[in-house]
C-alpha cells in the first residue's frame, strides 16, 4: 500500500508504533500488547520470548477465540464485564472484535446493558479507570486532573456527573461508566485515539436512596450538592480541564434536567463543547427529518412539528429543529419557533405555562388557545396539522390510532418519531403506525426495530418496511472527530447543521423508500468520515479552526481524516531509546503517577 501524503501527522495510523518498553511493561500496556500475534522479532526485540505461548497467531485467530469465550458467558452483563476486561488488556482486539460483531455487540457496551452495568457499579467493581473528582475537595480537582497527562496528551474528555444515567436515574458516582462507553464509542464509530481520552465523573453524592443505604457504594455517601457550590466545581472542572489540555474538546453526559442545557449555555461560547442529550438526539432526529422529508417530497421550510414530551431531549430536538428552519429560510430563531409546537403533561406549553428557560422560545400565545376545548396532543393535532409528530414523552401508546389517523389525513407522507427508550415506553410501535397508516408514515425509532410486513405495495402486495433507529452514535462521533482534528475553537450552530446535512445524505432511504431513514450503525465508520468531513468544512468557513493546512478539496480532506482515525490493527513496534522517547512510546499515557511534578501545574 502507498504512503499516505498526509503520515506525517502527529495523529497519522500509518507505519510502525514508537515502543521504548519490554517485556512485562509492554504486554501491561493495552495499546501496545498484542498477546499471541507478536511476531518472531518482536518477541526477541522486546524481550517477550519467554511470556508468551510459542506459536505466533493472528488477529483473526484471536478475535475468533476472544468470540467464543465472550458466547460462554451466561447473560448480557456478564459478556459486557468480559469485554471491560478485555478491553484493559488489549485495545485492538477488543475493538476489532466490537467491530466484527458490530450489531450483536453494541447493545451490550453500550444501552441497555451498560445501564445494568452503571447500577451495579459498585458491585462489579475491580479496578478504577478515569478520573474520579470530588466535589468536598475543589481545591483538588486541578491536581487530580494534571496527573493525566500533558497539554498535548489529551483529545476528548467525556464528563457525567451521573444525574440522569440512560434513563435509569440518578447512579452517583457510577457515571464513570457512561464516561468510558461513550468514549468507547468515540473510538469505534470515529476513530478518536484511545489513548488520548479522558473519562470523567464529577462525584457530587447522590439523591439514589437505594444506593445511599448500600454499605458497598463506592462514592460521597450523602445527598447531591447543588447551588453554588455546584455551579463552582463545574467551574473548576472547566477552567482546570482547558488550561491542562487546551485542545481537549469537552463532552458533557447525562447531566440532570435542570443543569445539562444550563451548563452547555454557560461554557458553549467560549470553548468548544457538547451535551450529546441535548445536542447529539436532535442532531441524528433531524437528520431522520430530512430524510423523511425528501422521501415525501416537502421542504424543511415548510414543516410543522409536534414534540410530545418537552424535557431535556424534546427541547434538544426542537432547538436543532429550528436552528435548521433559520438557516434554510434565513430568518431569526424566534420566527422558526413559530413552526414547532411542544406539549408536556399538561398539554400544549403557552405563555401561561411554568417553563424553564429553554421551553420559552418555543410557547404559544395562550390567548390563541383560550377558546379551544383542551390543550391535549390530539386538539393540537387537529388545529395544526402537523406533517412531522416526535415522541419524547416516556408515555407508553401516546400515539394512539386516533391520533396517527388525524395526522395522516392532513399529510400525505407523515414522519413520525416515537423515540422514547427503553422499548416499553415507546410511545407507539412501527407496526401500529404503518398499520393505521396504510404502509405510507415514515418512521424511526429511539430503539431497535425488526422490519414491518404489510399489504402496502404496488397493487397490494406484501412489501417489507425497514425502520430506522435515531442512535446518536451516527453523529456525535464523527462531530467531535471532526472538531478534534481541525482543533476548533468552538462548536457552533452551523457545525451541527452541517454535521445532520451529512447523515441525512448517506440515508438508505434516498434510494429506496422502504428503506431506513438513517444508515445502521454497521455503516457508523463512513458516516463519521462525512460527518467529520462536514463540521471541518464549516469550521473552517466560520474561522473557528485553528489547525493549519487543512485540505480544501473533498477527496483529499477525506483521505486527510481517515489517515487521523485509529484502527483496530496492529501495527509494528519500532525500538526507541526511552531517554529520547515520547510519553506514548514509554507508556505513559493514562498512566497516573508518570508525571513528574504533575501537581504544580497550576500553582496547586
Amino acid at each position: 500500500m502507498s504512503k499516505s501524503k498526509f503520515s506525517h501527522l502527529p495523529l497519522s495510523t500509518s507505519g510502525p508504533i514508537e515502543c521504548a518498553v519490554s517485556g512485562s511493561a509492554l504486554l501491561n500496556t493495552p495499546y501496545f500488547n498484542h498477546g499471541s500475534a507478536h511476531t518472531s522479532e518482536e518477541r526477541e526485540e522486546f524481550n517477550l520470548t519467554g511470556l508468551l505461548p510459542q506459536n505466533v497467531q493472528m488477529l483473526d485467530q484471536q478475535v475468533k477465540r476472544a468470540y467464543e469465550q465472550y458466547s460462554t458467558r451466561p447473560d448480557d452483563l456478564a459478556k459486557n464485564t468480559f469485554l471491560t476486561s478485555l478491553k484493559d488488556q488489549n485495545a485492538v482486539l477488543y475493538f476489532r472484535l466490537l467491530q466484527d460483531h458490530l450489531k450483536e455487540m453494541f447493545s451490550i457496551v453500550y444501552t441497555p446493558t451498560e445501564g445494568d452495568a452503571i447500577q451495579n457499579f459498585s458491585r462489579l467493581f475491580r479496578r478504577p479507570e478515569g478520573c474520579f473528582l470530588n466535589i468536598e475537595r475543589i481545591d483538588r480537582v486541578a491536581h487530580d486532573l494534571a496527573q493525566w497527562g500533558k497539554p498535548e496528551d489529551i483529545d476528548y474528555i467525556v464528563v457525567s456527573d451521573g444525574e440522569e444515567i440512560l434513563g435509569i436515574g440518578d447512579q452517583g458516582v457510577g457515571g464513570i461508566l457512561i464516561s468510558m462507553a461513550k468514549l468507547v464509542l468515540t473510538t469505534l464509530c470515529a476513530g478518536v485515539h484511545p489513548n488520548r481520552t479522558l473519562p470523567v465523573v464529577l462525584d457530587c453524592g447522590t439523591d439514589n436512596e437505594k444506593l445511599l443505604d448500600d454499605d458497598l457504594y463506592l462514592g460521597l455517601p450523602q445527598k447531591r450538592v447543588r447551588g453554588e457550590k455546584y455551579d463552582r466545581f463545574v467551574d473548576e472542572f472547566v477552567q482546570s480541564a482547558r488550561k491542562l489540555f487546551p485542545k481537549a474538546y469537552i463532552h458533557f453526559e447525562d447531566f440532570g434536567l435542570t443543569n445539562a442545557r444550563r451548563i452547555l449555555d454557560h461554557y458553549r461560547p467560549s470553548i468548544p463543547c457538547f451535551n450529546d442529550d441535548v445536542q447529539g438526539t436532535g442532531c441524528v432526529t433531524l437528520a431522520a427529518i430530512m430524510a423523511g422529508l425528501h422521501v415525501s417530497q416537502q421542504k424543511l421550510k415548510d414543516i410543522k412539528v409536534v414534540i410530545f414530551g418537552a424535557g431535556t431531549a424534546g427541547v434538544g430536538i426542537a432547538d436543532s429543529i429550528r436552528d435548521a428552519i433559520a438557516a434554510e429560510k434565513k430568518i431569526s430563531k424566534e420566527e422558526a419557533a413559530k413552526q414547532i409546537w411542544l406539549i408536556d403533561r399538561p398539554g400544549l406549553l403557552t405563555s401561561d405555562s411554568q417553563l424553564d428557560e429553554g421551553q420559552k422560545i418555543f410557547a404559544k400565545d395562550s390567548s390563541h388557545w383560550s377558546g379551544k376545548k383542551d390543550l391535549s396532543l390530539l386538539s393540537v393535532i387537529k388545529e395544526v396539522h402537523p406533517n412531522v409528530l416526535i415522541g419524547t414523552s416516556t408515555k407508553p401508546q401516546a400515539f394512539n390510532e386516533e391520533i396517527v389517523k388525524e395526522m395522516a389525513a392532513h399529510t400525505p407522507r407523515p414522519v413520525i418519531l416515537p423515540l422514547s427508550n427503553p422499548t416499553r415506553l415507546h410511545e407507539a410501535v412501527p407496526a401500529d403506525l404503518l398499520k393505521w397508516t396504510d404502509g405510507k408514515a415514515l418512521v424511526a425509532t429511539g430503539s431497535p426495530f425488526e422490519p414491518v410486513h404489510g399489504p402496502w405495495g404496488a397493487d397490494g402486495k406484501n412489501i417489507s418496511i425497514e425502520v430506522a433507529e435515531c442512535n446518536n452514535s451516527v453523529v456525535f462521533p464523527g462531530i467531535g472527530l471532526g472538531a478534534v482534528l481541525c482543533r476548533a475553537r468552538l462548536l457552533t450552530d452551523k457545525m451541527l447543521v452541517a454535521a445532520v446535512r451529512g447523515v441525512a445524505d448517506l440515508s438508505p432511504a434516498l434510494q429506496d423508500d422502504t428503506a431506513p431513514l438513517l444508515p445502521g450503525v454497521e455503516h457508523v465508520r463512513d458516516v463519521s468520515v462525512r460527518v467529520a468531513r462536514e463540521v471541518i468544512k464549516t469550521a473552517v468557513k466560520e474561522g473557528v479552526a485553528t489547525e493549519q493546512h487543512i485540505p480544501d478539496d473533498d477527496a483529499e480532506l477525506e483521505e486527510w481524516i481517515l489517515e487521523q482515525m485509529w484502527n483496530p490493527v496492529y501495527r509494528p513496534l519500532k525500538r526507541v531509546d526511552a531517554k529520547t522517547a515520547s510519553r506514548q512510546a514509554k507508556a505513559e499515557l493514562k498512566v497516573v503517577g508518570s508525571l513528574e511534578g504533575a501537581g504544580d501545574k497550576l500553582g496547586t
